[in-house]
């Protein structure tokens, strides 16, 4: 009997066109045994949400070097409730100030990875917090 996989969307919000890291994290995520949907560069939070209620995912997860990070990952957050997205983790990362992570939290968004993060400390979380058990490796 085979289990159900954790589905993760990864999207690049607002004008960052840097995708190198999103793309190793969505190769190690898959090769822990995850889905990955990656919407590629440039997309808005309202795509960002409507590419998750299509996709049926566990995650979310959005990157971000442009700075905009306290304006596009709320956004998301709250779009994603007004959806009824209750049951799907929203995490974050890039370059994001120290002291803006507490912010987030409040905000809804469950985790801030940053530069340095382990592979495995991501996949660990969203194993965690997703409504999945266990994952094959």
């Amino acid at each position: 009997m085979s289990e159900e996989r954790i589905r993760v969307l990864l999207a690049k919000p607002g004008l960052d066109g840097h995708d190198r890291g999103v793309k190793v994290i969505a190769r190690a995520l898959r090769d822990a045994g995850m889905e990955v949907i990656y919407t590629g560069l440039r997309q808005t939070p309202e795509q960002v949400v409507a590419a998750a209620v299509q996709e049926d995912v566990d995650a979310i997860g959005l990157s971000i070097l442009s700075g905009a990070h306290m304006t596009l990952f709320p956004r998301v957050v709250e779009l994603a409730k007004q959806e009824g997205l209750d049951d799907v983790i929203i995490f974050g990362g890039g370059i994001i100030p120290d002291e803006d992570i507490p912010r987030l939290k409040e905000l809804g968004v469950a985790e801030v990875f940053t530069p340095g993060a382990r592979m495995e400390e991501i996949i660990q979380f969203i194993r965690t917090h997703t409504s999945h058990a266990a994952q094959p490796a």
